[in-house]
């Protein structure tokens, strides 16, 4: 049995209001799996203090995501980082940030590419195989090309992008 209390207390102590930890996110984007299993973890623990289970009951997932309606560790940061994206590529964030992102239909000589209708961005080379990859500037357009031509469209509204994009993450298990 979940009670509203219990599970909104859990969720601002683990994971605080977006506003605070967006930016926080991309520190996780292409993490190692052993840094990510600690945070799943937590989070499956925040899942058992919530619902009142064990720890060796069964049924955890199905709770997780069913009940709860959160996503693993991964899903959440691409979810995290694509409605970062979203944000930047629609003027709700700083000038300074959205310069590192350029669209492919910005450039001349891609204007003939499928990629120019897409709305996709440019992403790119990294020199550094240990971190250059997770670097934001790398993750950020990584993360938006990935997603569905119809998330990436300009007529997609902020709360209709965000709703699709967690049912296509939640579709994923």
């Amino acid at each position: 049995m979940l009670s509203p209390q219990g599970q909104t207390g859990i969720e601002t102590k683990f994971w605080p209001r977006p506003k605070v930890s967006k930016h926080c996110n991309a520190v996780y984007a292409e993490a190692p799996k052993t840094d990510t299993d600690k945070l799943q973890r937590v989070l499956n623990a925040a899942a058992r203090v919530v619902s009142d289970t064990r720890k060796f009951d069964r049924g955890l997932t199905s709770l997780f995501h069913d009940e709860l309606h959160w996503l693993d560790v991964p899903e959440r940061v691409t979810y995290k980082m694509g409605v970062m994206m979203y944000c930047y590529l629609h003027g709700q964030a700083p000038r300074y940030l959205v310069d590192h992102f350029t669209t492919s239909s910005d450039v001349a000589s891609r204007l003939r590419l499928h990629s120019a209708n897409r709305h996709q961005l440019i992403v790119p080379r990294c020199r550094l195989n240990t971190y250059g990859h997770r670097a934001f500037s790398v993750t950020g357009p990584t993360v938006w090309n990935s997603l569905p031509d119809e998330l990436r469209g300009p007529a997609c509204g902020s709360d209709s992008f965000k709703q699709f994009l967690k049912t296509i993450l939640f579709s994923l298990y």
